[in-house]
């Protein structure tokens, strides 16, 4: 048996590594994804104060640590049994719109898309940032750096910082906007639904109209029928910020709906001695290996997983996109893994939409954003 590693994976934040087993006739007999560095954040979390933890688990990242700080941030409203006030729900949401459209940008352009926009036969070392801009020019390359350094100026406005910010406090955030930079915000909001709008044509012109790469997505090789998980509001439109966990099943039939706080009683995890990365699953359905279909208990979550799991987008131009995402892909819920691409760039115009409507709300420069029912010993 020969056996290839593929040892760092590169694009991605932390450290992996793929084994691959073939056969002595040079096919493949297994594959294992592994994670072989242990974080330990479970571990070193432990003694500290609750209110660290904001500061603690967003370093668990260095992509996406807005989204560990939001967390750990309402999980504390939840320790301390305490609604922050309604401008501070808002400007956390408004922090969190513009991380996740730096986000979903940073992933598109320079992680996963240029695979995409390069092209399936694109020599290796040309799928990266600089093969993207020397394809799509460098008007648009200039336009990516602009985004997602314009979006950081929000999140460095509000956290402090443009990275591992400090803004999230139990009850309410430690820092508001004023009627200055709110006009700043919502200049960048307007730009950022403008370029959104424009990833979504450079997905369209590339990949749609090519029909190679449609025949990709749509391979049995990137199909897989799971469940999937995501966040949505009150009209099981697809909500970033705050709602219900919504589940639906591979026939697209909603499985389960619960508060995030009852999610230990839906979820569990299993672990293989081969890898430090855990797998969830669903407990209703139980963990059934490294399967898909209705009797898995596999669930996917990310971009794929919030549309299949929602049944709109709650702003208008995202609807709009949404609606030809499934029109192409042949209806709910779509199983096709590279999909995803084009999801993320649905959310990312969903994200800027959403960020435009609260840089424009009467609350959103209203000093009224802690709620400090607690005090230090």
């Amino acid at each position: 048996m020969k056996t290839i590693t593929i040892n760092p994976i590169t694009r991605l934040e932390g450290h992996g590594k793929i084994e691959i087993f073939l056969n002595d006739a040079g096919e493949v007999a297994n594959t294992y994804f592994q994670v072989p560095e242990l974080r330990g954040f479970e571990k070193f979390s432990e003694g500290r104060l609750a209110e660290d933890m904001p500061q603690i688990t967003q370093r668990i990242c260095g992509v996406c640590p807005e989204a560990h700080h939001m967390a750990s941030t309402k999980a504390l409203d939840a320790l301390f049994h305490v609604d922050p006030p309604t401008p501070a729900k808002k400007l956390r949401e408004l922090f969190y719109s513009a991380f996740y459209v730096t986000d979903h940008v940073t992933h598109f352009y320079i992680l996963g898309g240029p695979d995409f926009i390069m092209g399936p036969e694109a020599p290796v070392a040309e799928r990266n940032i600089l093969g993207v801009i020397a394809k799509v020019g460098l008007e648009l390359g200039s336009a990516v750096i602009k985004t997602r350094m314009q979006n950081h100026r929000i999140i460095h406005m509000l956290g402090g910082r443009a990275i591992h910010p400090v803004f999230g406090l139990p009850g309410g955030i430690s820092k508001g906007l004023n009627e200055e930079e709110r006009k700043e915000v919502e200049e960048i909001a307007n730009e950022s639904v403008e370029f959104a709008k424009l990833s979504l044509k450079v997905f369209d012109d590339i990949v749609l109209k090519n029909k190679e790469y449609v025949d990709m997505i749509l391979s049995d090789a990137y199909t897989h029928r799971t469940y999937y998980m995501g966040l949505v509001d009150g009209d099981n439109k697809v909500s970033f910020y705050d709602g219900r966990v919504r589940v639906v099943d591979p026939d697209g039939k909603e499985f389960a709906k619960f508060e995030p706080r009852e999610y230990l009683d839906h979820v569990a995890e299993h672990v293989e001695p081969w890898s430090y990365m855990k797998f969830p699953y669903l407990k209703k359905v139980g963990w059934k290996g490294f399967i898909d279909g209705r009797d898995s208990g596999v669930f996917r979550v990310a971009p794929l997983a919030r549309l299949n799991a929602a049944d709109g987008m709650a702003t208008p131009l995202a609807q709009e996109a949404y609606d030809k995402f499934y029109s192409t892909l042949g209806g709910k819920p779509v199983h096709h893994t590279l999909a995803m691409h084009w999801a993320r760039l649905i959310e990312t115009l969903y994200a800027a939409e959403r960020l435009l409507e609260l840089s424009q709300d009467s609350e959103i420069t209203s000093p009224n954003i802690p709620n400090y029912p607690y005090c230090y010993s």
